[in-house]
């Protein structure tokens, strides 16, 4: 097992992930986040000159800094001096809050451009992992890494992140305003608040990581229990188990409320500790400089400062804060996301699309053997078959004979664990299977049918405004689906609903050929295509298949051998192997 890696070093992780764009674009606000410091550093700094033209205009008017200005602008009396100032201070005020507005603008919209980066990659890299990764997987937990944690990545890690690096900047520009007022205050202060916030975020650590630990699991849960209630609503409703599937839902949505809440009250708590020891201090600093010589008049334009500080600095220091708490509270979603962005790609990617090998004779297996792991049974041993090109081949064999797994081998999702998959005695591996599958059109039993038109469920894939229309009625036609379709108002524009609820098994069937027929491939493979059909349906279905090209190399799995009674030979699958092959004639007399 993995030593896990610690929370900073994995945001450093997530730092390497992001794009060289991205990483320009943050400098860019990392300058802005500067202007954004010195902004706030200018409004404490022109409190002092305003207040002290309230309560000692003559001494703010003999000031070395101020004379020479005021003989440049003409003013000759404090009076005259305090219209200047006031506005001075309010454009400093507006000034700083605008900036504050413009960073807060664009650190949102950086944080959710990366987000984006971030999911699309995830999505992108999911689809292109090998077929043997996407059936150990439950897609509940691939589901919530691309929409839920990575949308906590964009609330609880990217946000809250430049809010502390912008936090800090801030706090050291107007740290740097109050030592210029008063250092001995500033310090005072500024270790002593700071100090109350490391401690209550050391305490709290063992918290946090244990509630990111529940919000990750916990949120692949409820995906989960959503999924299964929901993809089985017609056997819910007919049982009346909406009661048990609710108290899943429960089981897992209660924990992670509870998680996020905890994690929510520790990041807000402490602010009101803060604010009330901030409250007392400045009260014990007013008593403390009334004492002093001058009096309250002389101690309110220091006091002033002094407290505008607080009024920047306290928020601030609560902003990061909140933001180590929350980052902390994601840890585990953070380390389940980078596991998704680390998911390798295959090296065909970079390259165009495969063209078709060459494919004139035969599809060989060779001393075929598959199993799914090291330590797993043998699924498949020792197979020898020779499959010629342009004949109706059918394979049979009881549920777990091998069947299915033999012909994801023939299509290029599995890889052999032993032996060869050839094609005209060209053995077919990593590197040529992509031009091998550009021959291949597949017909499962259950036809995914996405909630859009029938046109474009036909041409799965295609962008809409790329598909051929005159290919998609001739596949239509075909598939002996044309009929059935042009008799509808909207024709090929007609939805299906969600996974074709509203055509018949059949029809997801014929609709399932035709998308097939669409890719213009040369070899169909129908993998219990249907098994799940009545005996009329599946008639229809089976006259459909019996009617496409002969020089069409068709591959057909089916449970009963009077399904394959019009294919050129059938292969009976069992006990790892073949057991015999024949036409439907020698394996009936048999």
């Amino acid at each position: 097992m993995k030593p896990r890696k610690p929370l900073w070093p994995l945001v450093f992780e997530l730092w390497r992930r992001i794009s060289p764009v991205r990483r320009r674009q943050f400098l860019l606000l990392l300058a802005l986040m500067l202007v954004a410091s010195f902004a706030e550093v200018v409004s404490v700094a022109t409190i002092l000159p305003f207040l002290g033209i309230l309560t000692a205009p003559e001494r703010v008017l003999a000031h070395p800094v101020v004379q020479p200005a005021s003989l440049a602008f003409g003013i000759e009396t404090a009076q005259e001096l305090l219209l200047p100032i006031t506005l001075a201070f309010c454009l400093a005020a507006v000034a700083a809050g605008s900036i504050r507005i413009f960073l807060l603008y664009a650190t949102t919209r950086y944080t959710f451009a990366i987000g984006a980066d971030l999911s699309i990659d995830i999505y992108r890299r999911t689809l292109y992992q090998p077929y043997p990764v996407h059936i150990s997987r439950n897609s509940s937990e691939v589901i919530t890494g691309i929409t839920g944690k990575t949308a906590m990545m964009i609330g609880s890690v990217l946000l809250p992140l430049l809010t502390l690096i912008s936090s800090g900047i801030l706090l050291t520009g107007i740290l740097l305003a109050l030592l210029a007022v008063d250092p001995v205050i500033a310090l005072v202060a500024g270790g002593l608040f700071g100090t109350i916030y490391l401690v209550i975020l050391q305490l709290s650590k063992r918290s946090l990581r244990l509630n990111s630990e529940c919000i990750a699991r916990e949120s692949t849960q409820v995906i989960k229990s959503l999924q299964e209630g929901l993809g089985g609503i017609r056997d819910v409703l007919i049982d009346g188990t909406q009661n048990a599937y609710c108290k899943i839902y429960q089981t897992a949505d209660r924990p992670l409320r509870r998680a996020q809440g905890k994690t929510n009250f520790i990041s807000a708590s402490p602010r009101y500790l803060i604010e009330t020891l901030g409250m007392v201090l400045i009260a014990g600093l007013a008593y403390s400089m009334s004492q002093r010589d001058g009096g309250v008049a002389a101690a309110i334009p220091v006091l002033g400062a002094l407290a505008l500080g607080a009024q920047r600095l306290l928020p601030i220091l609560q902003q990061g804060y909140s933001s180590l708490t929350i980052i902390g509270g994601a840890e585990a979603s953070l380390r389940d996301t980078l596991e998704l962005l680390d998911q390798p790609l295959p090296a065909y990617i970079a390259r165009p699309m495969a063209a078709p090998i060459p494919f004139q004779r035969e599809i060989g297996l060779r001393e075929l053997g598959f199993r799914y792991s090291p330590e797993g049974p043998w699924i498949l041993r020792g197979v020898n078959l020779i499959l010629p090109k342009s004949r109706r081949i059918g394979f049979i064999g009881s549920t777990g004979s091998g069947k299915s797994t033999m012909i994801d081998v023939v299509m290029g999702l599995l890889q052999p664990t032993e032996g060869f998959l050839e094609i005209d005695g060209q053995p077919i591996d990593g590197s040529n299977y992509r031009g091998w599958q550009a021959h291949i059109a597949h017909v499962p039993q259950a036809i995914y049918l996405a909630d859009s038109t029938i046109e474009e469920n036909i041409a799965f894939g295609i962008p809409r405004e790329e598909i051929d229309h005159e290919r998609i009625e001739r596949a239509a036609r075909q598939a002996q689906m044309a009929d059935v379709i042009e008799s509808w108002p909207d024709r090929y524009q007609t939805f299906v609903g969600e996974r074709g609820i509203r055509l018949s098994g059949g029809q997801r069937q014929r609709i399932g050929i035709a998308r097939a027929l669409y890719k213009q491939a040369d070899v169909m493979i129908f993998d219990e295509a249907t098994s799940a059909l009545d005996h009329e349906t599946e008639g229809a279905v089976m006259q459909a298949i019996d009617g496409l090209g002969a020089e069409m190399t068709v591959l057909i799995i089916a449970h009963r051998l009077t399904t394959l009674k019009n294919c050129d030979l059938i292969v009976e699958i069992g006990a790892g192997g073949v057991r015999r092959t024949g036409t439907y004639r020698d394996l009936v007399n048999n």
